[in-house]
């Protein structure tokens, strides 16, 4: 009966084990498929970002290779992406800060008032800044009611955690 027992037991070890190298090769893979679309396709990185989120993961070459793909297309939505990205997934390899001045310095006001609010700790002052110059009555509206109710402008999951309702804001118009 112990024999049966200890053998059924590593057969379901086998078992894992060879389902956790399916897994890692399929992330492999897939990590070499994104990390070729980011190098050789221009204004890509959305589209790696899809990827990733489908494939579930990847490796730290895959998530450097979409930052370089932004940086060099100074794509302020890609930016924006996956600067939230690594504000949920703290151990990223990327400089989030960096993703962050690209969004406020090249991107449009729906942009940083979407930073404003999903962003825990926002650059609240570069911002607020950032709208003002731009003359923009709207998002000067929208940026002055959210800070009325948020003035520090932790973010959205700070206001979550405090019970106040609010969700991520997407940049695609809408949906």
């Amino acid at each position: 009966m112990t024999n049966e027992l200890n053998s059924h037991t590593t057969q379901i070890q086998d078992a894992e084990q060879a389902a956790i190298e399916k897994r890692r090769e399929h992330l492999k893979n897939e990590s070499t498929r994104i990390i070729e679309i980011a190098g050789n396709e221009p204004h890509s990185a959305l589209k790696c970002i899809h990827q990733l989120s489908v494939a579930g993961g990847a490796t730290e070459a895959t998530y450097i290779a979409i930052e370089q793909r932004i940086v060099a297309d100074q794509d302020a939505a890609g930016a924006y992406h996956l600067a939230l990205l690594a504000q949920n997934t703290p151990d990223l390899p990327i400089d989030a800060r960096q993703l962050i001045e690209l969004v406020v310095n090249k991107g449009d006001n729906a942009q940083r008032l979407a930073l404003l609010k999903n962003l825990p700790l926002p650059p609240v002052e570069t911002i607020k800044q950032h709208i003002l110059a731009s003359d923009d009555g709207d998002a000067i509206g929208q940026m002055n009611a959210y800070l009325q109710i948020n003035p520090e402008g932790y973010g959205s999951q700070h206001m979550l955690a405090s019970g106040q309702a609010d969700r991520i804001v997407p940049l695609s118009p809408g949906k």
